[in-house]
């Protein structure tokens, strides 16, 4: 599609954020970044999703980053998954009130359902998610 000049903002707006959705959709599994443009398209699904909310500088939001990949091979298709990094998306953080990390909060249909502090492992991330699925 061209863009014209008879396109508004709200017409461009509209094309970007269905851009958005289908790559999200088409996504291969896994842990997918997420940062102010994305943040709320990824949330827009039926399926529950866990967020990662973690620091470069974060020794155990390190050791939480193979879990999320664990899980997020383990639950392809039946799960989303995605991480922000705080430093790089305080607007996010601050949303929901992050004031620690790792830091993992659980929406449904676009609501946050659950939220799970610190390197906790896989067990108890995998139990939340479980409820929702």
């Amino acid at each position: 599609m061209e863009v014209t000049d008879s396109m508004d903002d709200n017409e461009l707006e509209k094309i970007k954020q269905e851009k958005i959705k289908k790559m999200l959709n088409e996504a291969k599994p896994g842990v997918v970044k997420l940062d102010s443009s994305s943040f709320d398209n990824f949330l827009n699904t039926d399926m529950p999703v866990l967020v990662d909310f973690w620091a470069d500088w974060c020794m155990p939001c390190k050791m939480m980053g193979p879990v999320m990949d664990e899980l997020a091979q383990a639950y392809s298709g039946r799960a989303r998954f995605g991480k922000v990094n705080v430093d790089n998306n305080p607007q996010i953080a601050g949303r929901y009130g992050i004031m620690s990390i790792p830091h993992f909060l659980i929406f449904k249909n676009g609501s946050r359902v659950e939220k799970i502090v610190g390197a906790v492992g896989r067990d108890p991330l995998e139990s939340a998610l479980k409820k929702y699925l």
